[in-house]
């Protein structure tokens, strides 16, 4: 269903779990991330009613999450600590398109925001099917099933403001691209993406 041209790599679930407090913190920055991604497309194309319709549950249900690693970081006693720079997301910014008009710079933004969900989503199977801690298990179940709808909210906002065919062009372009970033990074023991 996500796509994605690379899975990632096995070693990765095993890092995660023996660095579980950097990795939900990491995930709590993603989460306000996510909100604040949302917020900022309906402040920038208000007249989109379909768009501020569709991502306003999104930001409240990315908020939640937010709040959501905050409790189970607070069950571990790990505070938040200062946020880290995401090289995925940097990297993958890098392969945006410059210019056309504003329906084109939209959809560069919504495939990317479809990007890291499809991306999240996977590593969040992974931690599911993979953690030895039963409560998060079962926390990531939830979440990944929360991501995928918004990644099919990402793809499918793009096809209304885009032709389809050009969408799902770009959006294997993007795939293409994704693979490169992943391959290029080494798993991090702190890390979300």
């Amino acid at each position: 269903m996500l796509h994605l041209k690379l899975p990632t790599d096995p070693r990765w679930t095993n890092i995660a779990e023996k660095n579980i407090e950097e990795i939900l913190i990491d995930h709590a920055y993603c989460e306000q991330k996510a909100a604040s991604t949302c917020i900022s497309l309906i402040v920038q194309y208000p007249e989109k009613e379909e768009l501020v319709d569709t991502l306003t549950p999104v930001v409240a249900e990315e908020w939640e999450h937010f709040e959501r690693v905050i409790k189970e970081m607070k069950k571990r006693g790990i505070g938040l600590g200062r946020q880290r720079k995401d090289e995925y997301v940097n990297q993958l910014a890098k392969k945006l398109k410059k210019g056309g008009n504003r329906e084109q710079q939209l959809v560069e933004k919504l495939l990317m925001s479809a990007l890291i969900e499809a991306r999240s989503c996977e590593r969040f199977k992974l931690l599911w099917q993979n953690l030895t801690d039963e409560g998060l298990k079962k926390f990531y179940y939830e979440l990944m099933v929360s991501e995928a709808g918004h990644y099919t909210n990402f793809i499918g906002l793009a096809r209304k403001y885009r032709p389809r065919e050009e969408v799902d062009q770009r959006w294997q372009e993007l795939l293409a691209d994704e693979k490169e970033i992943i391959e290029s990074l080494e798993p991090r023991p702190d890390r979300m993406h």
